[in-house]
């Protein structure tokens, strides 16, 4: 009997450690908040939103929509910073590729073409941001918030801030409008899926892919990146790249979406992208991060705007408790690394 109860205590003991091992192996995960967050977000919001709207069609197309503007860019600038840089210039590559795309539409060049030029557009100024932070060796926030500001002069210069239509020059049933702004099954917004295309490219790359590898110890340790042989000039290179991509991409999303060129177009969004790779669980030193962590984070932040917006938060009020979670979630990142050594 006795040696049963023993038996029996010494199996509980097992099992409780197990559990143990297995969160503190989970927490370890800086994603993990992320993860946990998120869903109580989603609870939070569907049960308090006004009418219980939060789950609605209408809203959740509404999210799958929108999210992917914030979500294309993020994606790439999580990765940038995963090798130790930053990427401020997004906030004009964006209009820049979008005005490309509306004067190319205006002269009537070929939608194929416009496309390649559009994206080109971006992968230019992504190579220059990357040569000139390589090259000059100054801090990548102080070159990009330079380029920043020179782009959006230009931008804004050439537009003179004037709205310009599109849709005179492009057929509402034309196949970039399908391709990029139309439905699936006449419910899921093509942008939506365009984000998950991006999402499991880039996480096969930066996750699996031996370029990712290198993107990681380049961000870690650039000194024995390079004494193991890696070309660090070539990865933020070729990171500053993708980023441009994808901002061109996504503002040409943004022009079909709104049917117009706007030259406020990405305002905001370098510093919405760094946060929403930040709640992923990105470190801003480089060297730590996921792009699912990065997924995670675009649409953390896209639900608490959406669902404060439900709950009848002052529009001009929901960046505090954006910069609030931001806050949270990297004292979490911190609190992380110390505890995990990780």
């Amino acid at each position: 009997m006795f040696q049963w109860e023993t038996g029996n205590k010494t199996r509980r003991e097992r099992s409780t450690l197990s559990n143990e091992k297995f969160m503190v192996r989970f927490l370890s995960y800086r994603v993990s908040f992320t993860l946990i967050v998120f869903v109580v977000l989603l609870v939070f919001f569907g049960i308090f939103s006004s009418g219980h709207s939060f789950f609605g069609i209408a809203n959740l197309t509404a999210l799958a929509k929108l999210a992917p503007d914030l979500g294309i860019v993020s994606l790439g600038v999580g990765m940038l910073m995963i090798a130790g840089e930053f990427d401020l210039s997004v906030a004009s590559t964006i209009p820049l590729s979008s005005f490309v795309f509306t004067k190319l539409l205006g002269w009537g060049t070929p939608l194929a073409l416009i496309l390649v030029i559009t994206l080109l557009t971006g992968a230019i100024i992504g190579m220059s941001n990357g040569l000139l932070v390589v090259k000059t060796k100054l801090p990548s926030f102080i070159i990009t918030l330079g380029t920043m500001l020179f782009w959006r002069g230009i931008v804004y210069a050439a537009s003179r801030m004037s709205p310009i239509g599109i849709m005179s020059w492009i057929e509402p049933d034309a196949w970039m409008m399908k391709v990029f702004v139309g439905f699936i099954g006449g419910m899921v917004p093509v942008q939506f899926v365009w984000f998950l295309f991006f999402f499991a490219v880039l996480g096969v790359v930066v996750q699996l892919h031996r370029f990712g590898n290198w993107i990681y110890v380049t961000g870690d340790n650039q000194i024995a990146a390079r004494a193991m042989g890696i070309d660090t000039d070539m990865v933020k290179t070729v990171c500053y790249v993708i980023v441009g991509v994808l901002c061109s991409f996504m503002g040409m999303i943004q022009n079909l979406r709104i049917e117009s060129f706007a030259a406020n177009q990405g305002v905001g969004f370098e510093l919405r992208a760094i946060a929403s790779a930040v709640v992923g669980g990105t470190s801003l030193m480089g060297g730590i991060g996921s792009i699912p962590g990065i997924f995670l984070g675009t649409l953390t932040i896209q639900i608490i705007d959406n669902g404060l917006i439900l709950m009848g938060a002052p529009a001009f009020g929901i960046n505090a408790f954006i910069g609030g979670a931001i806050i949270i979630f990297a004292v979490l990142n911190v609190t992380v690394a110390r505890v995990t050594g990780k």
